[in-house]
């Protein structure tokens, strides 16, 4: 199983408010998005920082933080090459200015 994590920031000179309401409009369009296993998003509340550990690096604002799951990096790479996938990502290249992605393993460690 391979899991995207992917660090998402508005285009330059959108709202808060217009980002939002394009990344509702954007996941209608994930349930099309063939061999997609699972899609989480992550609003960002607050973003608190321990006073033991130094800021090493400024990102910037982060409007948002996308997870996605796929059986494998060949099933990924199926998908965004479908007419959906490329659907979904162009439509996300409408709204998100800046975006990093992680390819993570994820460890359980507490259930």
């Amino acid at each position: 199983m391979i899991k995207r994590i992917s660090i998402l920031t508005r285009k330059e000179g959108m709202s808060k408010e217009e980002f939002l309401k394009h990344w509702k409009d954007h996941l209608p369009i994930a349930h099309a998005v063939p061999e997609m296993r699972r899609y989480v998003i992550d609003h960002i509340t607050s973003q608190p920082q321990r006073a033991d550990v130094p800021v090493v690096w400024d990102m910037g604002d982060v409007d948002g933080i996308a997870e996605t799951w796929w059986d494998d990096q060949a099933s990924t790479d199926r998908a965004f090459a479908s007419e959906e996938g490329k659907r979904w990502l162009a439509h996300g290249a409408s709204f998100i200015g800046r975006q990093k992605t992680f390819i993570v393993k994820e460890e359980v460690v507490v259930g």
